[in-house]
């Protein structure tokens, strides 16, 4: 099975333009009117966003003059197909196992005349 991911490389584009501290992002943000705190800064910068507008993404492939192959490169993965479980039988009842804890799906039956 194949998944995609990606990388995000907004750390690197900053170096590559001679800006090394996540605050350098601060003042051309604001510019655009996008005010973020320092922190979410920082996160943007350092960490791999989830969710991400796209007035910011837009903001910063203007700031840094570059396209979004720059900043996102994407990355396929393999993974091994997963086998499915199988209930065992006759378990030990006093064990408290994921299966036990689901609830069960109600059944609607047909009243009789």
């Amino acid at each position: 099975m194949r998944n995609l991911d990606y990388r995000w490389r907004l750390r690197q584009v900053m170096a590559n333009r001679g800006m090394f501290s996540t605050t350098d992002l601060l003042p051309p943000l604001q510019e655009r009117g996008i005010t973020l705190s320092t922190s979410q800064v920082y996160r943007l910068v350092v960490e791999r966003p989830e969710r991400l507008s796209l007035k910011i993404l837009m903001a910063l492939l203007d700031i840094l003059d570059c396209t979004m192959d720059d900043l996102i490169e994407p990355v396929a993965t393999q993974t091994e197909a997963r086998k499915p479980k199988t209930a065992q039988a006759g378990g030990d009842h006093t064990k408290s196992t994921l299966g036990s804890l689901r609830p069960r799906r109600a059944r609607i039956t047909e009243a009789g005349p």
